[in-house]
């Protein structure tokens, strides 16, 4: 008799019943921990329950697509047959399958879909009757949305939120309906489930009551021992940023500094996450001498804080300390992200007011305009906003796990549902990644600034029009003569590319579109020693995305050379090299500084 291949279903018995009872109580007991992390900050007032605001965002928003599909009765007959249809045709396949015929499945999921990646879920034919019943439903609501005759905002949030809908109701992210979670569960009796709740627990407990989930292990990285770590000196501070001038590697440096300007809703360190990956770093070590804005984690004393302190007491005061520091009174200036949106808007109000101390701005993954401000665009809305405004008005600040959170769903099966198998159902501690720490490493928001921001920005564009006003200037980017190197990443979906070409038409100067490969972090921290992805340069901005492609060049590697070229062709002179402080003021402490090490 030949030999055959044990029974499947051995794998999906337990091995040890006692020790897996055993488990099981101490995984409930777990569980029972996490409930009470949760409820304890709503029991006591410290954290107000606001889920129903955010279901009923999400309830009005899909229902306008179920109104539009049931307004016709011909199309709600055609929704319906297309998604039953759809069972169908799974359930004859199946049944075919049952009985021994080689048949093709009807749906398969994405090649890049890793949800899906263990053999059983193609092989046991129960785990591919739920995956592919899974992906009939989950494109079925997808289309549901495409296909309604909706305004395009409208349209925008609904696909976002089915999307995060049908992510999280994936076989894969629950234990009876994932064929390697089963596998992990019973072999090990259970074991992960009580380690995972306990992780859970914490993690519950860690976020003030809202699941903070760790991406990676926290325990590995600290700020200023490996991370963070390229020499300087923090030479000035005030309420809102201390300034850091980093020491230079060279005997001679370029005359003009740079001060760079990041987000104020991430922390700085994002270019020097270790010395390979370090655009501050490697900036130094190309003779130019680097000032970083390091921005204070602001709690109730900043509540007031608008966007004026930030340009004044952020950028305009940096420039004033630079210039006591070098004896330089021009600059160079990067901007990151939302720091370049806010860059931006100091470029137009320097402009307005004669201040012409910034020679060149490097904008990176940063938007002016944002009529195509992609999907953060849900959040952007009166109601939504209304809600935003009334959370900071309790504290002053918004929560830094909030805007982490928004930008987590945004990527919701890479930063989220992974995590929350991995960690909670399996029990294992997530991989140690620099990048990921620094995306937990969540800062606050104060009131003011992010309450005009959203407005100004998202929901009314006023900058690009002409609207904007900012301590009593009415703003406009036309005025703006000075040279622009304007870096988009060509995957980027906080500021993508196409917004990013769009904002360079409203400067009035000779603006250098450059889009790096890769998505919003990864298109910028490029490393040249290990690059990661290629770039493009082409003609003036001008016209549609998509023709300036077709005329564009790629390079292999890393822009970072591209920009320090650039950047060296509009002022080349040199100096001797200056240490932090220049000896004209008395530095304050070792970089990255207090500010940083704020958590949030």
């Amino acid at each position: 008799m030949a030999d055959t291949e044990p029974n499947p279903l051995l794998r999906y018995l337990v091995a040890n019943p006692d020790a897996f009872a055993t488990n099981l109580a101490r995984a409930l007991e777990q569980a029972g921990k996490a409930a009470a992390a949760y409820l304890k900050p709503r029991e006591t007032g410290e954290t107000k329950p606001d889920l129903g605001e955010d279901l009923a965002v999400i309830t009005k928003t899909i229902a306008q697509v179920g109104e539009w599909w049931l307004a016709d009765p011909a199309r709600t007959l055609q929704a319906q047959n297309r998604l039953v249809g759809g069972w169908i045709d799974l359930w004859s396949s199946t049944l075919k399958r049952m009985t021994g015929e080689t048949i093709a499945p009807v749906a398969v999921p994405d090649p890049k879909d890793k949800r899906f990646a263990d053999p059983e879920w193609q092989d046991n034919a129960f785990f591919d009757f739920l995956k592919q019943f899974y992906l009939i439903t989950s494109r079925w609501a997808d289309d549901m949305v495409r296909e309604a005759d909706l305004d395009e905002r409208t349209r925008a949030k609904a696909d976002f939120w089915v999307r995060q809908i049908t992510s999280a109701l994936a076989p894969s992210n629950f234990l009876l309906t994932n064929p390697e979670l089963l596998r992990e569960t019973l072999s090990s009796n259970g074991d992960n489930l009580v380690r995972g709740m306990k992780m859970l627990a914490e993690d519950i407990a860690a976020g003030g009551g809202d699941l903070k989930i760790r991406q990676t292990a926290a325990s590995r990285f600290k700020v200023g021992e490996n991370l963070a770590v390229t020499p300087g000196k923090v030479i000035w501070q005030n309420d809102v940023c201390q300034l850091i001038q980093y020491t230079p590697t060279t005997e001679t440096v370029r005359k003009r500094p740079l001060l760079i300007v990041p987000p104020w809703i991430n922390k700085f360190y994002i270019l020097d996450l270790n010395p390979e990956k370090s655009f501050i770093r490697w900036a130094v070590s190309q003779g130019i001498t680097v000032f970083v804005v390091s921005w204070v984690n602001p709690d109730a004393r900043q509540a007031e804080k608008s966007f004026e302190h930030y340009m004044k007491e952020g950028i305009l005061q940096s420039i004033d300390v630079i210039e006591k520091a070098t004896g330089e009174r021009e600059v160079d200036t990067i901007g990151y992200c939302v720091g370049g949106t806010l860059l931006g808007v100091t470029l137009a109000w320097c402009a307005a007011t004669g201040d012409d101390r910034i020679k060149s701005a490097t904008l990176f993954t940063t938007q002016v305009d944002f009529k195509y401000a992609g999907e953060l665009l849900v959040f952007a809305d009166e109601e939504q906003i209304g809600m935003i405004e009334a959370k900071m008005a309790e504290r002053g600040f918004l929560e830094g796990r909030s805007m982490a959170t928004a930008f987590n769903m945004l990527r919701q099966n890479d930063l989220i549902w992974p995590y929350f198998v991995n960690n909670y159902l399996k029990g294992k501690d997530p991989f140690p990644f620099d990048l990921l720490y620094w995306n937990s490493d969540s800062t606050r928001m104060p009131a003011a600034n992010h309450s005009y921001y959203l407005r100004n920005c998202y929901l009314e564009n006023n900058l690009t029009q002409g609207r904007m006003e900012l301590a009593g200037v009415k703003l406009d980017l036309s005025k703006v003569k000075i040279p622009i190197y304007n870096l988009a990443a060509r995957e980027d979906h906080i500021a993508p590319a196409k917004s990013v070409f769009e904002g360079c038409k409203y400067f009035g100067g000779d603006v250098q579109y450059v889009v790096g490969g890769s998505g919003h972090i990864a298109g910028v921290v490029n490393p040249v020693s290990k690059p990661k992805s290629q770039f493009w340069t082409g003609p003036k901005p001008e016209g549609k995305l998509e023709d300036w492609f077709a005329a564009a060049t790629e390079h292999p590697g890393t822009w970072w050379p591209h920009w320090r070229d650039w950047l060296y062709s509009l002022a080349p002179e040199t100096v001797p090299a200056r240490k932090p402080g220049g000896g004209k003021i008395k530095p304050i402490e070792d970089a990255p500084g207090s500010y940083v090490r704020a958590r949030g």
